[in-house]
């Protein structure tokens, strides 16, 4: 058996004295004339990377490898993004009470190690992940499964038939985007088992076995359209083309991905030839590489918004006239033409673009005057004075410089209280902050992961269980919660993409939250790099098409 263990003896893997210098080196390699033609080295930001097993990893660099590198039941039809199509799902029925969900897989499909790709495989990486029970894993779980039912909820039938059972007839769509997410992954049984480990039962952990947790860390399970063959954290990682893929196999026989934080830097590596695509690039940068003849930019709009938020608990925050007050103290154009070129577009809607039901609406433009008599008739003519808690990073910092600014026009005195990620998050968890700006990524490609956040709040005390971005607001809004519940349950599509626009005009009108703007995840590319196309989600990046010329 062909075992896909990752090593960091880096130079028995990879071919050519250049790739060898590019490992080694880690941050800062020798200039090269150009990176190898079969090759491609992208500089990023990689540091968020703790794993690279599905059922853990929920941070945003390893979903990109995590989707170049394992198969899912289904994947986001990144044409039209309301949909999902087959992974190794062939096809898939849903029973009449809305109940189960038949999967047929798809015949041949093996994973790199050789071994085949069953219906076993399938349910017993869904029960991993559930009896693991990390971060990602509310994505299944949120569907009835537990520790003492998923084998008979989440099973194979035949080697080709997998069989999920949920608890609650939900929209289908809303059960099949949730399968595209990464903790869907389908892992090769028998190879993760080969390096499980023996565990004691007890209170916190009653299996006897880590399921391969220990080793699936670093190492890699899969049948996607590449391995991950090597990683060294906050330095390097590699993936390579496999050749059990049975799909279309990837033109390139591998990717690097070096760890390169600082925008500047991956530019002059790109303009060197060091890399062949810089993804990190700060407005500026971005700018620089769009003139040069030798090198050209990509861009796609993200799953993750950034807003202000106004927690409730303030008494002049929760006034109607200052929630709506606030939305007219913003400076759109300003921010859109400045801080957030080429990295993000202004968007009012909580929903991002593409998804289901997302709501096209834009009615706030900067308009002190307005402002200004919203504040009157809220009692607050002569303004009051508020703090905001603002990470310590862009372009945040230069948004919230601009709204203190801007909201001072209105008699609104804004003191900025900075800090790092860790300290202003934790504040804010804590629901102890008047203003924060926040950004939110979507958990998985489907309404409910932002109408859920923004737009329900089933419990508002302060010991409540669930802890919604409408929770940490203390915005207390029963009608909004069954709504949003409702349209989890909502079988028929448009009429769910309905409910979702109406959810979010309301919110537009009445909620917290001043939304503003949609990210745009950009990269700069080598003139040879082509038919790299980046998707709407991290996992949705797909490498294979890529080329070099």
């Amino acid at each position: 058996m062909n075992r896909e263990k990752i090593t960091n003896r880096t130079g028995r893997l990879l071919a050519g004295a250049a790739l060898s210098l590019l490992l080694v080196s880690g941050g800062m390699a020798p200039a090269f004339a150009e990176t190898p033609a079969d090759t491609l080295v992208q500089a990023w930001a990689i540091d968020d990377t703790i794993t690279l097993d599905p059922a853990e990893s929920f941070e945003l660099s390893p979903a990109e490898f995590i989707g170049n590198a394992y198969d899912m039941l289904v994947r986001l039809d990144i044409n039209d993004t309301t949909k999902v199509k087959g992974g190794i799902a062939d096809s898939w029925t849903v029973s009449d009470d809305g109940l189960t969900y038949t999967f047929k897989l798809k015949a041949g499909v093996k994973f790199a190690s050789g071994n085949p790709v069953t219906a076993e495989d399938v349910a017993w990486s869904f029960e991993r992940a559930v009896k693991l029970d990390k971060s990602p894993a509310f994505i299944l779980t949120q569907f009835g499964l537990t520790g003492d039912n998923v084998t008979e909820k989440a099973k194979a039938v035949d080697e080709s038939t997998f069989v999920f059972t949920v608890d609650k007839a939900y929209a289908p769509s809303f059960v099949l985007n949730c399968l595209t997410a990464t903790v869907g992954a389908v892992l090769d049984k028998k190879l993760v088992m080969e390096h499980a480990e023996a565990k004691t039962p007890s209170d916190e952990y009653k299996y006897d076995t880590d399921f391969g947790y220990g080793w699936l860390k670093t190492n890699y399970a899969g049948s996607g359209p590449f391995k991950i063959r090597d990683w060294r954290a906050n330095e390097i990682l590699v993936l390579e083309r496999n050749d059990n893929y049975y799909g279309e196999k990837p033109a390139l026989a591998r990717v690097i991905y070096r760890h390169v934080k600082e925008s500047a830097t991956q530019r002059l590596m790109l303009e060197a030839g060091d890399v062949d695509v810089a993804r990190n690039l700060e407005p500026g940068d971005l700018d620089a590489v769009s003139k040069n003849a030798d090198l050209a930019t990509t861009s796609a709009p993200k799953g993750t918004v950034y807003y202000i938020s106004l927690n409730q608990k303030n008494a002049n925050l929760a006034k109607p006239e200052v929630r709506e007050a606030f939305k007219y103290l913003v400076d759109y154009d300003a921010i859109g033409s400045t801080l957030i070129k080429g990295i993000g577009e202004i968007r009012q809607t909580y929903q991002a673009k593409g998804v289901l039901g997302a709501l096209e609406a834009s009615p706030y433009k900067f308009d002190v005057a307005k402002a200004k008599e919203l504040l009157e008739k809220a009692g607050l003519k002569d303004g009051f004075s508020v703090t905001f808690d603002v990470r310590n990073t862009q372009p945040v910092t230069g948004i919230a410089e601009s709204f203190q600014q801007t909201a001072g026009q209105a008699g609104v005195n804004i003191e900025i209280i900075p800090g790092d990620g860790k300290q202003t998050l934790t504040k804010y968890r804590a629901r102890n902050h008047d203003l924060y700006i926040g950004q939110w990524g979507m958990d998985y490609w489907d309404p409910n992961s932002n109408g859920e956040a923004f737009t329900s709040n089933p419990d508002n005390s302060d010991d409540a269980s669930v802890k919604t971005l409408a929770w940490r607001n203390a915005w207390d809004i029963p009608e909004l919660t069954a709504e949003s519940k409702a349209a989890l349950l909502e079988r028929d599509n448009a009429k769910r993409a309905e409910m979702y626009q109406k959810l979010q005009q309301q919110a537009l009108e009445t909620s917290p939250f001043v939304m503003i703007f949609q990210q745009t995840e950009a990269a700069g590319l080598r003139g040879a790099v082509k038919n790299y196309k980046l998707g709407p989600s991290m996992d949705t990046n797909f490498l294979a098409p890529v080329t070099k010329q």
